[in-house]
């Protein structure tokens, strides 16, 4: 019987923590960080401030378990998008590429969220390190494709990794930046043509697979 009674408390536990950091994620996006508050997140969540302190002890606590799960949301859409890809290399650096630009990642709220952690990691170093714990898994995967690409040259790899990176990371800010929203298709065709162009053939082809639908 006392089994029983732990799973409902630990499911509605998980719940409320859940409200919590997604309430997180909506008051840092309108907000920002240095105007998000517990009760600013209390009031966004519907649930009292005693929630808050009770599962996460601090704001700053509680803000950086959303980075950490607003990071597990790219994280989750990148790997599927990677796996479905299969042992091409240019399917999977396409997939990879395709997947920055996903509406599950890609849209208003979630590049305000991004920027605003970024911005504040300087000041704030655990921003920092929690955006190089889950970075790695994505670079290695995509620099080892791209090296794949260029014929097993790993440096010609590298390059191209990083490319790829500050391309989406310049295309993430363009369009946080853009007072008119306009989805993730301008992005998308903008990214296809620049890979393709990077330099060595199999490229081209990488290229061709983003822009495709």
């Amino acid at each position: 019987m006392q089994t029983k009674a732990r799973k409902p408390r630990a499911e509605n536990a998980a719940k409320r923590s859940l409200q919590m950091i997604e309430a997180t994620l909506r008051s840092v996006a309108r907000h920002g960080l240095a105007r998000t508050t517990l009760a600013s997140v209390s009031a966004e969540a519907g649930l009292s401030q005693g929630v808050a302190v009770f599962y996460f002890e601090s704001k700053d606590k509680l803000l950086a378990a959303a980075f950490r799960h607003h990071y597990e949301i790219y994280r989750k859409t990148w790997r599927a998008a990677f796996e479905s890809a299969g042992a091409d290399p240019a399917a999977q650096v396409a997939a990879i590429v395709r997947a920055d630009f996903d509406p599950t990642v890609f849209n208003r709220e979630s590049l305000a969220v991004w920027h605003a952690y970024w911005g504040d990691s300087t000041a704030r170093p655990l921003y920092a390190d929690i955006s190089q714990e889950y970075d790695r898994e994505r670079g290695e995967a995509l620099a080892l494709a791209c090296a794949a690409l260029a014929g097993g040259d790993r440096a010609a790899g590298s390059e191209m990794a990083a490319a790829i990176d500050a391309l989406s990371d310049g295309l993430w800010l363009r369009a946080h930046l853009t007072p008119v929203w306009s989805g993730p298709g301008d992005s998308l065709a903008l990214a296809g043509s620049l890979v393709a162009r990077h330099g060595f053939e199999a490229a081209r082809r990488a290229g061709g697979l983003i822009s495709a639908t």
